[in-house]
């Protein structure tokens, strides 16, 4: 059985962002609470959601990120069958660029 990942210190953590005014804050809170590593990881990761999300090849993915194909067909999962917060944050993102393409897309 997989271990319940909501905690008390899940809870205050997920707490302290959402009280964060602005992304400087966001910024220093993230650098001061994970090392370089765990930063880049997690950069990765959003920028495989995104490139995800605009329809490009995991081969492509892969070449463009770094990210092996395991952890972009793992990342694709939980796009398509995890929580749905992946799904939540690139919808806030895309109605906060008045609907157009993804950062992504328009990047690349």
């Amino acid at each position: 059985m997989a271990e319940e990942w909501r905690t008390p210190e899940t809870t205050a953590l997920i707490d302290a962002i959402l009280r964060l005014g602005d992304r400087e804050e966001a910024e220093r809170f993230l650098r001061d609470l994970c090392t370089l590593g765990e930063l880049r990881d997690m950069a990765q990761r959003w920028a495989v959601v995104r490139l995800l999300d605009a329809g490009m090849h995991y081969a492509e993915i892969s070449k463009r990120t770094g990210a092996s194909t395991a952890t972009i067909t793992r990342i694709a999962s939980w796009l398509n069958h995890g929580e749905g917060g992946y799904r939540a944050a690139l919808e806030k993102l895309k109605n906060a660029d008045g609907g157009g393409a993804s950062a992504a897309g328009r990047r690349r």
